[in-house]
């Protein structure tokens, strides 16, 4: 990982958009710092689009799709999108259609049960309520899981034909093909109609955690904020950047680099 400042001011210039992760990226002890809101509304102000994409559940997220400077809030990593319409309504919008959301929120429910019976100490998410499209046990944020046990988690999840990612306060499983990847390629295609993968280059990801390496891998702009570090020996793509400071300081910071270079 390369320092903040060895990001290319002309790259820098060129963004038209940043997509980021909330948790520990954008918040600090669970909640949204002023330095990281009002770098938000500096990149719109200053004519970016900006997205969160997150693995927190939809009903969680739909507060702060109305509240925050963004253009929409990609929830259950990829699986439901907020996007705040021009009335200023908050409507979701979802890549499964009724049916399969059905079907698959049954069987998920069923291996939530099973792990909570199964693994010692594996609790459900307490924001588990507001989950639609995925699962989530809590490992960091009020239940402490070791490596080994947030390893078994994931893999009983994934012993039932599910997707399983861990983010720097849960374990997330979910049916389905979506992810943090494809809802950032859904999302640019939902609202304005482009292919993403035509301006990859013109895009930054910031984040934080291991449920992040898809989006190191694919973003040339990928920064993390320094508490990364915490994962860097787990995670298999580094963010190719890391800001000096963790958490909303170090949004704040990745944000300031990008308005410095566009003048």
């Amino acid at each position: 990982m390369l320092p903040l400042d060895a990001w290319p001011a002309e790259a820098r210039a060129q963004l038209v958009g940043v997509f980021t992760d909330i948790d520990d990226t954008l918040t600090t002890e669970g909640a949204i710092t002023p330095d990281a809101l009002r770098a938000m509304g500096a990149l719109r102000a200053a004519g970016l689009n900006l997205v969160a994409i997150t693995g927190r559940p939809v009903g969680w997220s739909e507060p702060f799709a109305s509240l925050w400077p963004v253009d929409a809030i990609v929830a259950e990593n990829g699986a439901v999108a907020l996007v705040r319409t021009a009335t200023g309504r908050v409507e979701k919008r979802y890549q499964q259609d009724a049916a399969t959301r059905a079907r698959n929120f049954e069987r998920m429910q069923a291996v939530l049960r099973h792990i909570e019976q199964e693994i010692p100490g594996a609790r459900r998410a307490a924001d588990s309520a507001g989950r639609e499209c995925d699962i989530a046990v809590d490992h960091s944020e009020f239940t402490a899981l070791d490596d080994a046990t947030i390893a078994q988690v994931a893999g009983l999840m994934r012993s039932e034909g599910m997707h399983a990612t861990v983010s720097s306060i849960h374990i997330n499983g979910w049916y389905g093909e979506h992810n943090k990847l494809e809802g950032a390629r859904w999302i640019v295609r939902q609202l304005w109609g482009r292919p993403l993968e035509d301006e990859m280059k013109r895009w930054a990801y910031v984040g934080d955690s291991t449920n992040d390496a898809l989006m190191f891998e694919h973003f040339a702009h990928s920064v993390g904020v320094a508490n990364v570090r915490r994962f860097e020996t787990a995670l298999s793509h580094l963010p190719r950047y890391v800001a000096p400071s963790e958490r909303g300081s170090g949004f704040a910071e990745v944000a300031a680099a990008i308005l410095e270079a566009r003048g």
